[in-house]
């Protein structure tokens, strides 16, 4: 394959790397994860059209793309700030507990920090499910989060009012009344309203509340920490965020690089994981397992958020196939984009994962994954009310490309 830039999907910034071919996969608001093509354009064959996302009632901005209830306190609507810039999450700090009075200091102070927000981070049940949800800021956080959610006023009226905003998949696949309570979870339990369904672009995130709520919910206050750095290698921007934070705080990039070397099959990654790793592609042997074990759950139902070994949904059959391969693999479709090099459909080998994005709330934010068989054909668990199954591959405009999975950058995402 011929050179081509690369590019960091969340800054436009350019990098060019000599005697390869670059990917880079961007983890930020608006534009994360994404795919980018480094290896000649190829039109892929003639295929049925996924079909359109719904989209919801629209919000106060006039975006109908993200389905938000009504104001959950008439009587007295919020006020919250609003939207004047949009930044990128380049980089996200989560500890166990509060971090140090002055951490957001000295992170404001980093060469090429442009914006950061704290934030409370915890795994917490919501209906039963355990998700990542965030206590955040609505006036300063919307600033972060994908374009169309960002601009949603109605949306983060509904935050500050002690609402609770899911991710569009949760919400739609795991048909939670918008406008209605779910059951929430953590230290404390409590029954909250959902303000909408809008998804931030942050991968894993699939619930927002307010810092007032996260609190009340046990969640521990200014644990995290959501950095924007575009001009600013991440990676770098991780190494000095680990001198002003307690040593067990994970401080991960949510953008990097993905570098194939010519003739060697191998693949390099950095900034993800604390640190540069190195991986081969997938064995005959491993790619037979993982194709088996994807087969054997042919006609097991979609549950969203399960990963089997009974009902599974889209990246949990991705993660238990691979499993059964050895491979360890991230849980969501958006890190499951980060696991390779990106390549041309006509290069598609059996075993190799095909995203989409199909999120009206995040349009760039990978959504859907399914298991590439061959001849065409791919495996999937698609929604609920289906099973897993075997269908033609589909593309049209939320086809967003293949990947072909390397070992140890599947392990460094995972990690």
């Amino acid at each position: 394959m011929s050179e081509r830039p690369g590019r960091w999907l969340s800054s436009g910034r350019t990098l060019l790397i000599g005697g390869a071919t670059v990917l880079v996969l961007g983890l930020a608001a608006g534009a994360s994860p994404a795919l980018v093509r480094t290896a000649s354009a190829v039109t892929p064959p003639p295929g049925r059209a996924p079909a359109a996302a719904p989209t919801g009632s629209g919000s106060r901005s006039g975006l109908a793309s993200v389905p938000v209830a009504p104001p959950l306190d008439a009587a007295a609507v919020p006020v919250v700030a609003p939207l004047r810039h949009r930044y990128e999450a380049d980089v996200i700090v989560v500890a166990q507990r509060s971090l140090p009075s002055g951490s957001m200091a000295a992170v404001r102070r980093l060469p090429g920090v442009a914006a950061a927000t704290s934030l409370d981070a915890a795994r917490i049940q919501v209906n039963g499910t355990y998700v990542a949800m965030i206590g955040v800021n609505p006036s300063s956080f919307r600033s972060f989060a994908a374009r169309p959610t960002a601009s949603s006023d109605r949306l983060w009226q509904n935050v500050a009012a002690g609402g609770v905003a899911v991710s569009y998949d949760m919400g739609k696949q795991d048909r939670l009344p918008l406008g209605g309570n779910v059951h929430v979870a953590g230290r404390a339990s409590a029954d909250l309203p959902v303000g909408g369904f809008a998804t931030v672009g942050i991968s894993g995130i699939d619930a927002v509340v307010s810092h007032r709520t996260a609190t009340s919910l046990g969640i521990p206050a200014g644990n995290a920490i959501l950095i924007s750095a575009p001009k600013a290698d991440p990676t770098s921007v991780v190494r000095q965020v680990k001198r002003f934070v307690p040593r067990r705080t994970t401080v991960q990039a949510l953008v990097y690089r993905v570098t194939v070397i010519r003739g060697y099959g191998a693949v390099t990654a950095s900034g993800i994981a604390g640190g540069p790793s190195v991986g081969n592609a997938l064995s005959s042997a491993q790619l037979a397992a993982v194709i088996n074990a994807a087969m054997s759950r042919r006609g097991l139902p979609y549950v969203w958020g399960a990963a089997g070994p009974a009902s599974f949904d889209c990246s949990g059959l991705v993660q238990w196939s691979f499993a059964r391969a050895g491979i360890a693999m991230p849980r969501v479709a958006a890190d499951q984009a980060r696991t390779g090099p990106l390549i041309s459909f006509s290069q598609a080998r059996p075993g190799d994962l095909l995203f989409w994005r199909t999120d009206p709330t995040a349009p760039n934010y990978i959504s859907h994954v399914a298991i590439y068989l061959g001849n065409g054909e791919m495996i999937q668990a698609p929604e609920p009310g289906q099973q897993v199954e075997i269908v033609p591959v589909e593309f049209g405009a939320g086809f967003a490309g293949v990947v072909r999975v390397h070992t140890q950058v599947a392990a460094s995402v995972t990690g």
